[in-house]
């Protein structure tokens, strides 16, 4: 049975708008899986793909990255990653008739759901200069076109080697060895507009930029406090692992400016009380917390449990681990007791009942861990957020010992692996002594660009060719109109995909799309079968073997394309073996094991079923390699946004048809939106203040200290239950109002969970113009 063919690009996005649920999963998302996996593949393909996900014989879901437990599901995929699945191994292709029907100018004008529904690249595509339409190219050809632009650069520096989280580790590993032996440290990633938050506050506190536990611990663990996260649209297994903590006793706390349906009630599909029962309740309390308060809410609860201690020496805090593992504990407690409780209030918008309710379940609980993603990590002070969550756990010894730690969930299936392998603008001199001495040339020591640096040094004619090892770069970027101007200006973008994305359509003078293996194909190369491996958010490392025939014959596995165009750049005098290692990914590894600390006998170990666990020193043997040489206590002033009388604070976020920029759809069925995604969310409350009724239509004005506004346009106002003085909205649709210099401090990562905005009446689609009264 052939896969239906794709969905005509809407109209217009006019969404209708029901209740809000208040489970996740269960027979709907079993259903839902089915039904894209059989429209994109057809039954027999379907079934023949989704029981090989996350599988020890199969392939990593290239979905997210939480980990697998060690006895696995028949069916261990989540409805998301089904749908990752699904359109990866699609029926559907593009072709190069499919170009030459399709303009860029008219690809530039489809929506990015239109672009990606479309199917699977089947051949290197090139974009002449002055050029209309994409053309195929030899490949060849296309490593030649990209060598002469590099090499008729003023310097290295003037290239860009941007990676996304899909690369495998073998990819990611030679693509930082091809572009330090070109000569560059720029080499930024997508962590750079998520997680480098949790990396620059873990490496300095506790000395290793990841996640300190493993699901055992989550099963262990007494307490578990969920911050600024909704694993029920963007980590849908975790669910199954918040449950297993339930059935042992654990506790659940939820911090979040929205109610997450999946966060309230579990319905797990595989066992018989998620599809045919009630499911599971997961949260005990949830906290009702306003945009950016994190930190004010951690500083309050510490300064209580600081009090509590002081009233009953010894009987709160770990004094032990205290004075024998931590650094600055002395300074923080005087900052912590100078806590202005009403500070508190106005930062985080929670009575205190609540936090006093937080405290007594802290104060119950042995063991505790607390999990984060985007809603802490992408503030202007996502840094000090979460050094005080690290401040925290330190204070009753809740790192390195079984059912505590923190846990940073990743959003995307390897990008953990990725700056394992080196993909980093700020290497460590360790790091870069070792590929020094397996490869023998000097890699370059000063830092290179991140994401934000990336796009001003294009905006500003300092790069000049853009290279994208998978991801979509433009539409995940923010100021996208700044980011698409920059774009325009490179002499060169190159993106290895697999689909079509807005970065194909947004481009150089030139541009080529060169199409690659998907994790569900079989890589063979000279030396035969192939594998690749990754590592999941909590530091293991598995391999993942693709089974499906290759969508086209003209497609290269990512190593290759990095071999061969390496090769072709550097010429027959690199010091890297590229041909041998292309030829068999064994030697990639090898290398590997010689350079990379934790990978040592890496392709024995990576062998055993399941993969091994990389060591982590504050987990396994309570040993920080900070400055201190111990866990550091920090005290930073507490920092929240305050925002003007008559406006909101925005967040941008996912819908649950959307995996990062991909669009699966226009539904989120989990707040009862359907067909439309211009959607913005705001409390009734605030609907009626700035008289804007459930229904009516708006344009976000955001507004910056500088003057300047940026605008997105034509939003539905949908009136729901979010902390007051917040608003929601879909990304990519709003990352044109975040600024490119609006980033954490530290980390500089984009700050797109608060943005100052009003509302402005706008014409509801395909009326006339309505005005508020």
């Amino acid at each position: 049975m052939a896969g239906k063919p794709p969905a005509h690009d809407p109209v217009q996005d006019a969404p209708r708008v029901g209740a809000p649920q208040h489970a996740a999963a269960g027979l709907t998302a079993v259903a839902q899986s089915l039904r894209i996996a059989q429209r994109q593949m057809g039954v027999t393909r379907t079934a023949l793909t989704l029981l090989k996900v996350n599988q020890e014989d199969g392939f990593d879901c290239p979905g997210c990255a939480w980990p697998e437990p060690g006895k696995r599901h028949r069916a261990e995929f989540c409805e998301n990653g089904a749908k990752a699945v699904a359109e990866e191994a699609t029926l559907r292709r593009v072709t190069p008739e499919f170009f030459a029907r399709h303009p860029v100018a008219d690809l530039a004008r489809r929506s990015g759901y239109w672009l990606g529904q479309q199917g699977r690249l089947t051949e290197p595509m090139y974009l002449p200069q002055g050029a209309d339409s994409y053309q195929p190219v030899p490949w060849d050809r296309a490593f030649e076109i990209i060598a002469d632009e590099l090499r008729a650069l003023d310097g290295p520096d003037e290239a860009v080697f941007y990676t996304s989280g899909r690369t495998s580790n073998e990819a990611a590993f030679l693509y930082q060895l091809f572009a330090r032996e070109f000569g560059t440290n720029n080499l930024p990633d997508c962590s750079n507009m998520c997680h480098e938050s949790s990396g620059s506050a873990l490496t300095e506190t506790l000395g290793v930029g990841k996640g300190s536990v493993l699901l055992e611990d989550l099963y262990q663990a007494d307490l578990i406090i969920v911050a600024g996260q909704n694993p029920g649209t963007n980590h849908p297994r975790m669910l199954s692992a918040l449950e297993k903590a339930k059935e042992s006793g654990a506790r659940i706390v939820t911090v979040n400016p929205l109610p997450e349906a999946g966060l309230e009630r579990f319905k797990n599909p595989q066992n018989a009380k998620g599809l045919a029962a009630g499911g599971t309740a997961l949260s005990d309390l949830f906290l009702h917390i306003r945009l950016g308060g994190d930190q004010a809410l951690f500083r309050a609860l510490n300064a209580l449990l600081i009090e509590a201690d002081d009233s009953a020496p010894g009987t709160v805090l770990d004094r032990d681990f205290i004075d024998r593992y931590t650094h600055g504990y002395e300074e923080f407690a005087a900052a912590a007791r100078a806590v202005d409780r009403e500070e508190t209030r106005t930062a985080t918008g929670l009575p205190d009942e609540s936090v006093d309710e937080l405290l007594r379940m802290v104060l119950e609980a042995r063991s505790v861990v607390v999990c984060w993603a985007m809603g802490l990590t992408q503030h202007k002070h996502a840094v000090p957020t979460i050094r005080e969550v690290v401040n925290f756990l330190l204070l009753r010894g809740n790192v390195g010992r079984p059912g505590a730690g923190v846990c940073p969930v990743r959003g995307h299936s390897n990008v953990q692996g990725d700056r394992t392998m080196g993909i980093f603008e700020r290497p460590a001199p360790a790091f870069l002594d070792a590929l020094e001495r397996e490869f023998g040339f000097a890699p370059p020591r000063e830092h290179g660009y991140d994401v934000v640096r990336a796009i001003r040094a294009l905006r500003d004619g300092d790069a000049k060719v853009f290279l994208a090892m998978g991801g979509n770069f433009v539409a995940a970027s923010p100021d996208t109109l700044v980011t698409e101007a920059a774009m325009r200006r490179a002499r060169l973008t190159v993106h290895v995909s697999t689909k079509l994305n807005r970065s194909h359509v947004v481009t150089g003078a030139r541009a080529l799309i060169l199409p690659t293996l998907g994790r569900t194909e079989k890589d063979v190369q000279a030396g035969g079968a192939q594998f690749v491996t990754v590592e999941d958010s909590m530091g293991m490392v598995h391999a993942s073997r693709g089974s499906l025939a290759l969508s086209s014959p003209h497609l290269l596995s990512e190593p290759a394309i990095v071999c061969r165009l390496a090769r072709a750049v550097l010429g027959p005098d690199s010091v890297v073996p590229w041909e041998a290692m292309a030829a068999d990914y064994d030697r990639v590894r090898d290398a590997v094991s010689r350079v990379v600390p934790g990978f040592e006998d890496f392709n024995t170990k990576v062998r055993a079923p399941g993969g091994f666990t990389l060591p982590h020193g504050p987990r396994d043997s309570r040993t920080f390699p900070t400055a201190t040489g111990k866990a550091n206590f920090t005290a930073a002033p507490i920092e929240y946004p305050r925002v003007p009388q008559g406006r909101l604070l925005l967040q941008t976020l996912r819908s649950h048809d959307q995996y990062n920029t991909t669009i699966y759809g226009l539904d989120d069925r989990y707040r009862g939106i359907k067909d439309g995604r211009r959607v913005v969310l705001i409390h009734p409350d605030d609907g009626r203040d700035l008289g804007f009724a459930d229904g009516t239509y708006a344009d976000l004005v955001a507004e910056w200290t500088d003057g300047a506004e940026r605008r997105a346009e034509g939003f539905r106002v949908v009136h729901y239950p979010t902390a007051r003085g917040c608003a929601a909205a879909y990304y990519p649709e709003t990352n044109v109002l975040v600024p490119l210099d609006h980033t954490a401090d530290t980390s500089n990562t984009p700050a797109s969970k608060s943005v100052v905005i009003r509302l402005e009446p706008t014409a509801v689609p395909g009326a006339p113009a309505t005005r508020r009264p």
